[in-house]
């Protein structure tokens, strides 16, 4: 990020403190100083006053943490679509293994479950970090997933995004019931077929 070494460094041009920079801005120093560190961002409030203090504009203050950002979210978008299409991949593959060994190559009950379970656990694992990422950056519905992805501002507070946020467990119960209710019936139909 480049906000705290701008921030700095028009400060230092004007021979403030950060004791100075936060008396003229209504902050405190550890905040000047976090802000300097990179280790908070100021609020939209602070970002005027230290435009107007500077004599620069916001767009000059915060260029290269918009592109730092944008950057970000690509990568942070590029890596949830890789996990997910290669977690589910996985899954699918899993599954088949299970099947498959169950079924084709007479592996026995045991083995098939073993190895069908191992590669489905790591599919699984992969699409975890998707909704760790997801979570991470706030969003839940695939609406929000498209702006997230193009850098868009996010819509929180449309209907579906404002269900989905408000009974998160419900929605979790009832894509497991709806993925057991998924498998149940295509193990019932495969064993009906190969068993």
């Amino acid at each position: 990020m480049e906000l705290g070494s701008q921030i700095k460094r028009h400060r230092t041009e004007r021979g403030l403190s950060q004791d100075d920079l936060a008396a003229k801005i209504y902050v405190s120093r550890q905040t000047v100083s976090s802000w300097e560190n990179d280790k908070t961002y100021p609020d939209v409030e602070s970002l005027l006053l230290l435009s107007v203090l500077f004599d620069v504009t916001v767009d000059e203050l915060i260029k290269g943490d918009v592109e730092a950002m944008k950057e970000a979210i690509e990568n942070d978008y590029r890596k949830m679509i890789y996990l997910a299409w290669g977690g589910t991949t996985v899954v699918v593959i899993g599954c088949a293994l299970f099947i498959g060994g169950f079924t084709f190559w007479d592996w026995g009950l045991v083995p098939s479950a073993i190895i069908g379970l191992l590669v489905w656990g790591i599919g699984l694992g992969m699409l975890t970090v998707v909704e760790h990422l997801k979570k991470q950056h706030d969003v839940v519905t695939y609406r929000e997933l498209v702006a997230f992805s193009k850098g868009e501002p996010i819509d929180r507070n449309n209907a579906k995004s404002l269900r989905a946020r408000r009974h998160p467990v419900l929605r979790g119960v009832l894509l497991t019931l709806a993925a057991a209710a998924v498998g149940a019936v295509l193990g019932y139909f495969g064993y009906q077929l190969f068993g």
